[in-house]
């Protein structure tokens, strides 16, 4: 018999990153001694579809903050930014002004894109949708989740004012788009919230680990850099694509826990992997400056809160 070729294997870091094992790490590495516990199901709620989606009408649920000059720096390669977080749902227009950042979560700034909005908000590929008739209508509004680290404030206050707002709009279907870590966690939070309420959902992610440990109906899963959760930056093809999958998710799947991933590549290099809080990759001093800041964070992050709802 003839003597099998040597395998090739695609190198051993392209694989989705452990967002819970690498924030866990990095947090203690900063002297946090209590590690986070993210929230875990074994039963998923499902609510299939109840008209075709052509006869359907669609709401998108962001974690993104509409932009306010006063808070500060927002914009293209802006460090993270506490000030711009907000605490409470909203919602906003679909046809009006619409500008949202994403300096206020934790995202991979060393590699995402936070110039082309159509990477956290895929709201021209939504449009689009509609123009081909997948879609029948988006809603009047779209909706913004807070990056709450608790998940009974986002179960018991947030997920019931935003079916709240989507029910006043009649959304039948709602595609929800989470940026940092604590965002997929909140927002796989609110999607079992709605399917328990009649609504169908899907997840657009890209911290796949954070998303199936929580338990949601449908994911959409792209393997890129956090704050890239909808398409690549700068890239029409991507934007259709990830949506039409989205979509398809959305008629397809028949069970919970179903996961789709995207055949986008993010970069041939997998080296992109490595950057994201990885304590492996700073120095002693890089460290001390990060706790300093990780500190100053939080108590701003705090007396926002505080501010804002009060607990």
């Amino acid at each position: 018999m003839p003597k099998t070729s040597e395998l090739v294997f695609a190198p051993e870091l392209d694989q989705p990153i452990r967002y819970i094992d690498r924030t866990r790490s990095y947090y203690l590495g900063l002297g946090y001694e209590t590690p986070y516990v993210w929230a875990h199901y074994l039963e998923v709620p499902f609510s299939p579809l109840k008209k075709l989606l052509n006869q359907s009408t669609l709401g998108l649920i962001t974690t993104a903050v509409p932009f306010k000059v006063e808070n500060g720096l927002q914009g293209p390669g802006a460090p993270y930014n506490a000030a711009a977080k907000f605490y409470k749902p909203y919602q906003q227009l679909i046809d009006g002004d619409i500008d949202l950042r994403i300096a206020h979560v934790g995202i991979d700034r060393k590699n995402a894109d936070m110039k082309d909005s159509n990477c956290w908000f895929p709201l021209a590929a939504a449009k689009q949708a509609v123009e081909k008739e997948r879609v029948k209508a988006l809603s009047p509004h779209f909706y913004g989740l807070p990056t709450n680290r608790s998940q009974r404030h986002t179960l018991e206050i947030d997920a019931p004012l935003i079916l709240q707002m989507l029910h006043a709009d009649q959304v039948d279907v709602a595609v929800l788009i989470p940026n940092c870590p604590i965002c997929h966690q909140s927002q796989s939070l609110l999607a079992r919230y709605l399917e328990a309420a009649g609504i169908p959902t899907v997840v657009m992610g890209t911290a796949k680990d954070i998303v199936e440990y929580c338990g949601v109906p449908r994911f959409l899963f792209s393997d890129f850099p956090l704050g890239n959760a909808a398409a690549k930056p700068n890239d029409l093809r991507s934007q259709t694509l990830n949506f039409e999958l989205a979509l398809r998710l959305l008629e397809s799947a028949s069970i919970g826990r179903t996961t789709v991933q995207s055949p986008l590549i993010w970069s041939t290099d997998p080296a992109w992997k490595l950057d994201y809080s990885n304590l492996e990759k700073l120095t002693e001093q890089e460290i001390a400056r990060l706790r300093v800041e990780a500190e100053k964070v939080r108590i701003t992050a705090r007396e926002l809160r505080m501010k804002s709802v009060g607990t």
